[in-house]
């Protein structure tokens, strides 16, 4: 069986990480994580790096401490999942796409094992074995059956080592897939038949459990099983209410991405606040939009997209900071994914509803509507 993997930091693998487009979360707070364990005093769940109390600040931010908010929702929330995760059920978090579900699951992962890496990828196309465990076929055939040739996948490592797994989009897996985890989260072993003896039997070790995410939109695809659902405590994650802090948000998640990617000026606020704007009246359909509620999810994931873009092309293709006539080129590919009446209602909006608002941005963006792509 597999020997518990060193703890994070100054490992090659963290070096690389450091140069990646998008760094795991235990190496881009690997700072504010250091800190966080070295003055945890609280009790810790066995088998986890910090207290309860310390992963809850690491994931919602502690500003006197230094700690960044990371996490915009209910620190109610936050403080279920970690009770959860100290239990014996698992955590599986549900909402609309956008809603920052595998950001949280990624958050929680790296403040109680150091580490998110243990990462399932659901799809239609994911197997057992990319689940639990597989074979190096040329050692299995030269050598047969031996933990030289066992390959293992994230769950067995995260019960081996006592981690958290994360299983992001569980409900695109097949049913007969999805169920593999039932033993593995009610009885807390791993089979390997296989193997014989002891090395045949993977007991999970203090510390290990599994969070997964699955879209209220795709719940529908594959539906867990009954059993499945009762070794899990649900929790629904909700789109952030509040504009200001969604504006909040936008705005610094977007000046990130525009730095990464060689932007000079940061995006400039009005220009934002119409683009948050608008993702909210469609995305909702209430206020004078009533009724143009699109079918595509306007998360605020996707209106972090757009800024993006926007900054993208402001600074690469004139110089400067993006405007309302970027933002209209820049929302078709989000608005027309689903339905092609997601254009025409798009459309409508910049045609009919945007001349209601006042503000030089607005304007602009009214009459940029022509920029709007067939």
């Amino acid at each position: 069986m597999p020997e518990p993997a060193d703890e994070p930091g100054g490992s090659r693998g963290d070096a690389a990480a450091e140069q990646a487009q998008r760094p795991p979360a235990e190496v881009r707070y690997a700072a504010e994580l250091a800190a966080l364990r070295a003055a945890d005093g609280d009790p810790r769940p066995p088998g986890w790096q910090l207290s309860l109390r310390a992963a809850r600040r690491f994931v919602v931010g502690d500003e006197q401490a230094g700690i960044s908010r990371k996490f915009v929702g209910n620190t109610s929330l936050v403080e279920r999942a970690l009770v959860t995760l100290a239990t014996s059920r698992g955590l599986m978090l549900v909402g609309e796409p956008g809603t920052a579900k595998s950001l949280l699951s990624e958050l929680i992962a790296a403040a109680v094992s150091g580490s998110s890496a243990l990462t399932v990828q659901g799809g239609a196309a994911t197997t057992e074995d990319q689940i639990k465990y597989g074979w190096n076929y040329a050692l299995l055939v030269s050598e047969g059956p031996s933990t030289r040739s066992l390959v293992p996948a994230p769950m067995l490592r995260g019960m081996a080592e006592g981690r958290i797994v994360r299983f992001e989009e569980i409900t695109r897996c097949p049913l007969e897939v999805q169920d593999c985890l039932l033993s593995l989260l009610s009885d807390r072993v791993m089979a390997v038949p296989e193997l014989h003896g002891p090395q045949g039997m993977v007991f999970a070790r203090q510390g290990f459990n599994v969070i997964a995410t699955a879209n209220t939109r795709d719940r529908g695809v594959n539906e867990m099983s009954a059993a499945l659902k009762r070794r899990f405590n649900f929790e629904t994650v909700f789109p952030i209410a509040d504009f200001d802090t969604e504006m909040a948000l936008v705005e610094a998640e977007a000046t990130a991405l525009l730095r990464q990617s060689g932007v000079e000026p940061p995006p400039r606020r009005d220009v934002l606040e119409v683009l948050v704007g608008t993702f909210r009246e469609l995305r909702t359909g209430t206020g004078q939009a009533q009724g143009e509620r699109m079918s595509t999810v306007m998360s605020t994931a996707e209106a972090v997209s757009v800024a993006h873009a926007v900054g993208v092309r402001g600074w690469f293709l004139r110089g400067e900071a993006g405007s309302a006539a970027d933002v209209v080129a820049s929302l078709a590919g989000t608005a027309a994914k689903d339905s092609p009446e997601d254009l025409a209602r798009l459309r409508r909006f910049l045609e009919q509803e945007v001349p209601r608002r006042s503000g030089r941005q607005w304007r602009a963006l009214h009459e940029a509507r022509h920029l709007l792509a067939d």
